[in-house]
């Protein structure tokens, strides 16, 4: 069993996309997930069938004061959801004072991995700074940055103190430009972190989130579905399991 994070190095490379389309395949490779929305931007939902005027989620009902377990969601018998729940603008405004009660995610997300209801929880992290977002990192056992070959990117890659158990995971490759073939190469010779698999460019990808399904389902024969299979079967390999350093932060 693991907690694993995914994160994007910057906004737009594709993590919440990435996550819905690994906890699939993860259960295409018959184990149990639970996926969990870290964002305020509250997205995730729209790849397992939620209906966009839903607001329910488990940080609306930290800030309402509901159970949090009532906001998840069964999408396959395998494959559960937690949302983030709909922000007012007026809370999206204030985001940073709402800290004290969102940190509650934390605490959401050891006591489940305690409870040991499900083999993997997934979670999509928010790219930037958010309080509730450093305690997280620290939950996880290890965590996926998402990067797509591109200079932001690349600056980044070189800007960013990376989390000590990270991997990063190229998204968005590109045949055919030159650009991202040559910092391809350039990060296989210096990126030590770097996952031997890389997400090709799918229109797929793009489609999937339309069609309100994760990857693997809304197409099975795509080559990014083949390769997002490919990284849950690597992530099974390297991250299943009891972590000891995440252990000892539980």
């Amino acid at each position: 069993m693991a907690i694993l994070g995914l994160q994007g190095v910057r906004g737009g490379v594709g993590t919440t996309s990435v996550t819905a389309a690994l906890a699939w395949s993860l259960q295409l490779l018959g184990e149990s997930v639970l996926v969990i929305d870290a964002c305020p931007d509250n997205l995730l939902r729209l790849s397992f069938n939620d209906d966009i005027a839903h607001k329910g989620g488990w940080a609306r009902a930290v800030l309402d004061g509901q159970d949090w377990r009532d906001a998840g969601m069964r999408y396959t018998s395998l494959i559960d959801v937690l949302p983030f729940g709909a922000l007012t603008p007026g809370e999206r405004e204030n985001v940073l004072s709402l800290s004290d009660s969102l940190a509650e995610m934390t605490a959401i997300a050891e006591a489940l991995y305690r409870q040991g209801e499900y083999q993997w929880i997934l979670i999509d992290l928010p790219h930037g700074f958010y309080p509730w977002t450093q305690p997280l990192l620290a939950a996880c056992h290890n965590i996926l940055m998402i990067v797509q070959p591109d200079t932001n990117c690349h600056v980044r890659l070189h800007q960013q103190a990376l989390p000590v158990n990270s991997h990063i995971l190229i998204n968005d490759l590109r045949v055919g430009s030159q650009l991202q073939e040559d910092l391809y190469q350039v990060w296989l010779q210096s990126q030590r972190r770097l996952l031997p698999i890389a997400i090709h460019r799918d229109e797929a990808m793009a489609e999937c989130m339309a069609a309100k399904q994760p990857l693997g389902e809304y197409r099975h024969d795509s080559l990014a579905a083949e390769e997002i299979l490919t990284l849950a079967s690597w992530c099974l390999l390297h991250y299943s399991g009891v972590h000891s350093a995440g252990e000892a932060a539980l």
